[in-house]
């Protein structure tokens, strides 16, 4: 990979060394095979687990990092720059433990959240249902109180790590209050895999991230104590999209990360291949090609870190964030279909990895928020208050 880091302290660029070494030799070898066999890895998560890199932007008591967001999405972009699918766990994971680090309570941050940042339990994220994607509120997920506990109906779908997580980050609706504003009656809850009633339906058959099981989950009268709802009642909608400002700089990262994969597995090509007595990389057309790719990956990890940077300065950054996931993902598609047509006939074959990076970036533009939905937040935003923020 380019030299290409900016980093703030040593122990981020020791974290970040740790990483790249782990990207190469435990990573990139497993890749290929995993996505072609639709194997999901989940001995890589307990791997990464143990060398920190779960818990990085939450709080050392508890286990966690503790670093900028700066550093985390750094670190996500070297794992998604080899195995995409596994970046995109890994920023699931850390969406799937947000609510509990932010909402939680002392005693249940106490309880679960260690294990959670350690690897020991890998988590899943549970908002979207089939008939609601793009719009939570409309969700028909129920939880009905009874007694001291929660009697969960209903299903959830695209949802990673569907059938392999050891948690289940759920949203449903406690209140279907008329009077309420839309949305005010989804509630949070930390629900455990083995909890009764609790199933995965067959995973998607997906055109890329086959190496991420992805899956619809059934909820059958499934019992959740009511210590396992995080905050209070009411706040589940607020959770969930508080914590999607931050899930959407993981997916640019890893979109990023992608991109400059795809670059370098094309311009490592490009000075090898000859045509007409010359390596290709030299000639004009192809080269402005490459050019482009390059100022299109720096362009979306530069979006991305200023959002990250407002973020760890405890501004505003949710229209930063939409930005970033829309410039990284937009971007990405485009330098992975360039990296095709550089490789010409090779890279539309199975032989080399840039057509599995073209179809890999492809639900990037779609899941955490289509990028459709981030033009309407942006524009939204803009209506509001269009005077922006500069940091």
């Amino acid at each position: 990979m380019t030299a290409r880091r900016q980093l703030p302290t040593d122990e981020a660029r020791d974290l970040l060394a740790l990483t790249r070494e782990i990207a190469t030799k435990e990573l990139a070898p497993r890749s290929a095979e995993a996505e072609a066999t639709e194997t999901f890895p989940r001995d890589v998560f307990r791997m990464l687990g143990q060398a920190g890199l779960l818990s990085l932007p939450y709080p050392e008591e508890h286990g966690g990092g503790e670093q900028p967001y700066e550093v985390y999405l750094q670190v996500l972009e070297e794992i998604g720059a080899v195995w995409a699918s596994v970046g995109v766990g890994v920023s699931v994971h850390a969406l799937s433990c947000f609510g509990l680090a932010y909402y939680g309570t002392d005693e249940q941050r106490a309880e679960w959240l260690p294990d959670m940042l350690s690897g020991d339990l890998l988590g899943a994220y549970c908002l979207s249902e089939p008939h609601a994607g793009s719009d939570p509120a409309a969700m028909r997920t129920i939880a009905k109180l009874d007694g001291d506990e929660y009697v969960i109906n209903g299903a959830k779908a695209w949802t990673t790590h569907g059938g392999h997580a050891d948690f289940y980050k759920v949203m449903a609706r406690t209140s279907d209050d008329a009077g309420a504003s839309r949305g005010a009656g989804i509630s949070c809850f930390l629900v455990p895999a083995d909890a009764e009633g609790l199933s995965a339906d067959p995973p998607e058959r997906k055109m890329g991230l086959t190496g991420s099981a992805t899956a619809t989950m059934r909820f059958d009268q499934v019992r959740v104590p009511v210590e396992r709802r995080l905050g209070a009642e009411g706040e589940g909608l607020k959770i969930a999209l508080a914590g999607l400002d931050s899930g959407r700089l993981g997916i640019a990262a890893v979109a990023t990360g992608l991109a400059q994969g795809a670059l370098d597995a094309a311009t490592a090509y490009a000075r090898e291949r000859e045509t007409f007595g010359t390596k290709i990389i030299d000639h004009q057309g192809l080269a402005f090609v490459l050019a482009d790719m390059e100022a299109a990956i720096v362009s979306a990890r530069a979006t991305m870190l200023h959002a990250a940077r407002l973020r760890d300065a405890g501004l505003p950054f949710s229209r930063e964030a939409s930005i970033a996931k829309l410039v990284a993902t937009d971007n990405a598609m485009k330098v992975t279909t360039d990296a095709v047509q550089v490789l010409g006939g090779y890279g539309y074959t199975r032989d080399f990895p840039v057509e599995r990076y073209m179809r890999e970036a492809k639900v990037m533009q779609i899941f955490e928020g289509t990028n459709q939905i981030q033009r309407m937040v942006i524009s939204r935003s803009l209506a509001k208050d269009n005077s922006g923020l500069i940091g």
